[in-house]
Order: C-alpha cells, then structure tokens, then sequence
C-alpha cells in the first residue's frame, strides 16, 4: 500500500478540491481510499499504519495521471538522426525517406531501446498509459511483446498494436497479422493497420476479421493528408470513411482513427453515427504541414495523442486549444475534456489499466489562487510537466522526485544511444 498525506485532491472528472489523505491501492483493476486524516477513519488508520511507502504531499496537488490516445514507439530513436537522402516535398516524402526508411532499419534490440526510453519519457512526464501504433517491417515477429515487457518494466500501462500495411509485400502483410493474432492471445491490444492507401481489400478483409474474432477494434490513420483521399477515389471509387465503413471498421467500440483532418460533411456523419473514436495530433500535423484538426460533425468522442512527436500529454492538449482557435469549435473545458476523453475510452471498453490508482503529485506553487472554478485556466496557462514530482502507476510508485525509480535510466540511455547509431548506420 501506498499512502500519499496531506495533499489536495482535484478530482479529474468533478475538478472538485479537496485536502486528503490518500490510500492508493495496488493492481491493474486498484483504487484509492480518502480520509481528510487518518483518525477519521479506523480501517483506513489502520490500513495507513501498515502502509509500505509514505509520502508528504503538503502544499501539492493530487490528480489522476494521463493517457497517450496515439503514439509511435519506433519513433524514439529519430531525435538528432542525419538528414534523409531528399528533402521531402510533401507527406509521401515525408513517410518515403524519412518514416518508412527508419522502420525498415529496426530490428529488436532497437525495438526494445525505443520502447524503454518511450516509457520513462512518458513516466516523467505522468503518463501511465499509452495506446502504441508499431511499426518495423523487418523486425516483426515478437516486436509487440517486447515493447509490452520494456513498458512492464518501468510500469506504464499499453493497449499495443501492429501497423498492418501491403507497402512492404503482402509476406509482410502476412506477417503484422500473425504477430497481432499472436500477441492478441496473451495480451490486451488492437489491430493496427496502416492507413486505407497502403491497405489493400484482403489485408483490410482479414484486419477486420481478426478483430472480430478477438473482440478488438482497429486503430489505423485517417485522412491524415489529402493524398490518402485521393488514393481511395481513384482505385476504390470511394472516400476512406466509406471505404473503411463497408469493411466494417467503424463497428468497434474500440475503434480507433488517428487525425480525421481531411473529412468531409457525409464521412463526419458517418464517423459521429459509428462506435469509432477519433484522436488529434495538432503538433504532428503542424510538424507535417498536413492541415489542421476540425471536430465539427465528429461528435464528443476525440481524445488527444502524440503521434510520436514526443510523450508529453499537456502541450500537445495546449496546441489542440490555440492552433484551434483558428480552426476548430474548441474552448478551455472542450480542451481538457479531449485530453480526458482517452480514460472514457478505455473504462468504457473495459481495458484495465487505467483506474483511480493511477495519479500524479503537482508541486504547483501558483502566484494566484487555483481552485475548480478557475482550474481551466491554471490548466492551460500555468501547470507543465515540470511540475510534476511523483507517479503512481496501477497503485505502483514509478516517479519519486522527478526521478524514475523502477530502471536504471542512465543505463537505459547509454544502451539506446548506441542503438541509434546502430539505426542511423543501417539507414543510410
């Protein structure tokens, strides 16, 4: 048991506060008990006085901790990478000399490197659960699992998945859906397919009959540029919503569609009317030059993700709010309900992982006062990951004074720097 005191609590869905003690319970499925003092309560007292681990949180906040709605593990090791051999022109370029040829040089060892260093990047900043899109088309039998024991490790929750795509052969192909019905025997996941222009008819058949057979959803890309459009007219004689509709994709609670930016009027209706959720990645899309995220006529079910760009909830939920205000119906409480959104859709779809243990501790120390009537605005202007001291994750301490207290991160990141230049060499 772990026992947080004197801290106050700001309940993530009410932002109601409140000074409390703090009984954090072990698990997957754990939740936490609250006394004002331990003489409150006798069972909590006494539960208190057997407790493993105290902490003082007096003059810090307490709230649940956040989720990542998309991220790309095989990203971790681009940061500082040699420039590709074109400069790309457009998003196929983009994906061409720079995505797809990084994932074709990965191969396990990198795999587990890249997922390390994700998760403690995630941990440090109070994410404690990510929702991973994979991707490494040479390198894919046991990618998944080893991904899945890297976050193990240092304690942050997944809900993995494999990019199924045709772009590399349909042996590959193959291959992704073998790994994702494998994985899918052992593991919570999903079924990940690429995006509709390098998913053909049989692969995209065969995606959605595995998720069906394994009670999952798809989580592929959407609409993330004008050309994935443009691909589905031309050899399907269809939009992508309406393509993925007929296949079937958009029947799955646990559906995911990552970015949605270029949708028009019917596929909005379409994706409002279907189980699906959507996720927005402002700062990708902004890196890509690919568009700008509009929720009009998707309904309430957006969550906020990364896309890769890095493993920091809070800015990516603040670049949704300004870049949006040029784009988008969006507004303080809009805005954090999005970045909430991703623990409605993984209680609503009975994922564990992500309950009540899971909580960061703010040492916040406002030049103004903060309570729920003005939390939005300390949300949006005032509170970063800087300022967050320790983790708890399914009831487990994985951050203690900023420090991640479950791998030895030094020996982490010496092993991933030698991992990068062992990718960067195969790249060129």
């Amino acid at each position: 048991m772990l026992l947080l005191r004197n801290g106050t609590y700001i309940d993530w869905q009410t932002l109601e506060f409140k000074r409390t003690d703090i009984m954090v319970e072990p698990g997957a499925n754990g939740g936490c008990l609250y006394a004002e003092n331990l003489s409150q309560s006798p069972d909590f007292g006494g539960r208190a006085a057997g407790s493993e681990h105290s902490i003082d949180c007096t003059g810090k906040f307490i709230t649940k901790s956040f989720a990542n709605g998309h991220h790309h593990v095989y990203s971790a090791l681009a940061r500082g990478m040699p420039v590709p051999k074109k400069n790309p022109v457009n998003f196929g370029e983009i994906l061409q000399y720079i995505w797809w040829n990084l994932d074709k040089a990965l191969d396990l060892e990198m795999v587990r490197s890249s997922a390390l260093v994700t998760a403690i990047a995630c941990a440090k900043r109070g994410v404690t659960f990510v929702i991973d899109h994979h991707a490494s088309p040479f390198a894919v039998e046991g990618s998944l699992e080893t991904i899945a024991h890297a976050f193990d490790e240092v304690g942050v929750g997944h809900l993995l998945c494999y990019e199924i795509s045709d772009r590399d052969g349909l042996e590959i192909a193959q291959k992704g859906l073998a790994e994702t019905a494998d994985y899918l025997s052992k593991r919570q996941g999903l079924v990940g397919l690429h995006a509709s222009f390098t998913v053909g008819n049989e692969t995209l058949k065969q995606a959605v009959q595995l998720a069906t057979t394994t009670k999952s959803g798809i989580h592929i890309h959407v609409a993330e540029d004008k050309s994935d459009q443009e691909h589905c007219v031309e050899h399907y004689q269809q939009r992508v919503i309406g393509r993925l509709a007929d296949a079937g994709v958009m029947q799955f609670p646990k559906t995911i569609l990552a970015h949605c930016l270029h949708l028009d009027y019917h596929e909005r209706g379409l994706v409002e009317g279907s189980a699906a959720w959507v996720v927005q990645n402002m700062e990708s899309n902004l890196n890509n030059k690919v568009g700008f995220f509009n929720s009009a006529g998707l309904g309430r079910r957006i969550m906020i993700g990364t896309d890769g760009m890095h493993s920091d909830m809070l800015p990516s939920a603040k670049a949704a709010f300004f870049a949006g205000h040029n784009f988008d119906n969006i507004n303080y409480s809009s805005t954090y309900d999005r970045l909430r959104n991703v623990h409605h859709y993984l209680n609503s779809n009975g994922i564990p992982g992500d309950g009540e243990n899971n909580l960061v501790v703010l040492d916040y120390d406002p030049p103004t006062p903060m309570s729920a009537e003005n939390f939005y605005g300390h949300f949006l202007f005032g509170i970063e990951s800087s300022h967050i001291s320790h983790v708890i994750s399914q009831g487990r301490l994985i951050v203690e004074d900023g420090r991640v207290v479950t791998v030895d991160e030094k020996k982490v990141l010496e092993v991933s720097r030698k991992q990068a230049r062992r990718l960067w060499q195969k790249m060129k």
